[in-house]
């Protein structure tokens, strides 16, 4: 059985309702069955969490999922305060040793002291702005994929645990474009993602 934690960030806040990353969540309940070799656990940022508990799903798992919409070229507030809050409790305690930088030599090895080795993470993001707003010239993010750009730094984040990446996938155009065709092509690709990165065995 492999092991999955899914971290729904899809923040109720303001006019989000955070249903696009609630239905994800959802087919992961659908797909991530014991009947197709998984076992399940899940957060929602909406709902209470205790820290300790948190740590050991980390610990847990083979593979942690993020969902999460992308406010203001970064990740909700408070899915970066459950980050914050777990990451921090998490010191020598499962999720990393220390920035694996030593006193004799400080000035390398930044980043090497997670203790998270052998296991994976992968994110999906959603987006009121279109693909092209990232391929096309001239248009808002200069041609830089999401991966190499806004989410440099969520990659960083989880390295330094010593996770590797699966890859990931991104929702264009999920605000002003949210037809019920839309969502359902949304829905589509990410089982298709799934099957493709977790392959059910018939």
């Amino acid at each position: 059985m492999k092991k999955i934690f899914v971290i729904n960030g899809g923040k109720i806040f303001a006019h989000s309702g955070g249903l696009f990353n609630k239905s994800l969540l959802d087919l992961d309940k659908t797909y991530f069955t014991e009947a197709n070799g998984f076992e399940l656990k899940f957060t929602d940022i909406n709902s209470p969490y205790n820290l300790h508990e948190e740590i050991d799903k980390y610990l847990w798992a083979d593979v942690i999922i993020y969902h999460f919409p992308i406010w203001w070229m970064s990740m909700p507030y408070a899915l970066k305060e459950y980050i914050d809050k777990v990451f921090t409790a998490g010191h020598r305690k499962g999720l990393y040793y220390s920035d694996g930088r030593k006193a004799e030599n400080p000035n390398i090895n930044y980043g090497t002291g997670g203790l998270l080795q052998g296991k994976h993470y992968m994110a999906t993001t959603s987006w009121n702005a279109p693909e092209t707003a990232f391929t096309l010239p001239g248009e808002f993010f200069k041609e830089t994929p999401v991966d190499e750009g806004i989410l440099f730094g969520f990659h960083r984040m989880n390295e330094f645990l010593a996770l590797k990446a699966l890859p990931s996938l991104h929702f264009h155009d999920v605000e002003k474009n949210n037809t019920p065709d839309a969502l359902n092509i949304h829905k589509t690709n990410y089982l298709n993602h799934l099957q493709r990165i977790f392959p059910i065995k018939e």
